[in-house]
């Protein structure tokens, strides 16, 4: 059988690279990203709108949301030794993941395509289980970063620089303490309507809104990663220092953002 290999400048190069660290999640981002084109269909012919947005915009934020998650999680998982990368606890993570992501994406396209809120919708008792269902859903989904993390750092790739390695375990780490943690206090409090709002991401303007923080709070991983690399290029000997310092600085937007999304108490 002819195997095809694609040079680094190629642009299916990182598609390749994706494929040999993990297929399973990266053949799973994929197919997120592509069921972004036919939601994105739906959204130009269905005009229905659920709280002032199109009933789809939450289904396709969702595909990608869990694309980039599972596609950044194989990415990592490149870093590990073969046999750990084909052992159980790597199983473990990717089933975790796949089961969690394609619980929560699933229920969510179902109810916009019946025109009916996934979030927040405790109307009736089965409905308040599914909603409940989707949040041990998604801290199912976050908590296989952290599972990663841990096999990261008992088995370390050392041909990679340290500061690398020390942002891409902090930002897993994270993506689950801020993510989890302020989507369980988002999952009790709705997020403000009316008044200006983010262009797509639909987020209030005017406060009293925790989707930014949670956001931000998800992304740890790709964010600290990135500052790591960046860092271990300009100035090796103090990518490091670079790496905490970064890493403070995120917690600290974090925190402002927790404190202008509460509500404001009456």
């Amino acid at each position: 059988m002819t195997t095809i290999t694609f040079a680094p400048s190629s642009p299916f190069h990182p598609i390749a690279a994706l494929l040999a660290r993990e297929r399973r999640l990266a053949i799973y981002g994929f197919i997120l990203l592509a069921l972004v084109l036919p939601m994105a269909i739906a959204a130009g012919l269905d005009h229905r709108t659920l709280r002032g947005a199109d009933v789809w915009i939450k289904p396709m934020k969702f595909a990608w949301s869990i694309a980039l998650l599972a596609l950044t999680t194989a990415w990592f998982a490149g870093h590990l030794p073969d046999h750990v990368r084909k052992g159980r606890p790597m199983d473990r993570i990717v089933w975790l993941l796949v089961g969690a992501g394609s619980f929560e994406l699933g229920y969510i396209a179902l109810q916009a395509a019946l025109g009916q809120g996934s979030h927040y919708n405790v109307q009736d008792p089965l409905h308040a289980a599914m909603y409940a269902a989707m949040g041990i859903g998604a801290l199912i989904l976050t908590a296989t970063q952290p599972m990663l993390a841990w096999q990261l750092w008992r088995h370390p790739d050392h041909s990679r620089p340290i500061a690398v390695r020390l942002a891409i375990l902090i930002g897993l780490v994270l993506t689950f303490v801020f993510g989890a943690g302020i989507g369980g206090i988002l999952a009790n409090i709705q997020p403000s309507s009316g008044g200006a709002t983010v262009p797509l991401f639909g987020w209030s303007l005017g406060g009293g809104d925790l989707r930014p923080a949670h956001f931000v709070g998800i992304h740890a991983e790709q964010v600290l990663p990135l500052v790591g690399l960046a860092a271990t290029r300009l100035d090796p000997r103090a990518a490091k220092t670079a790496v905490w310092v970064a890493t403070l600085l995120y917690a600290g937007l974090f925190a402002l953002l927790v404190t202008w999304g509460l509500p404001a108490r009456t």
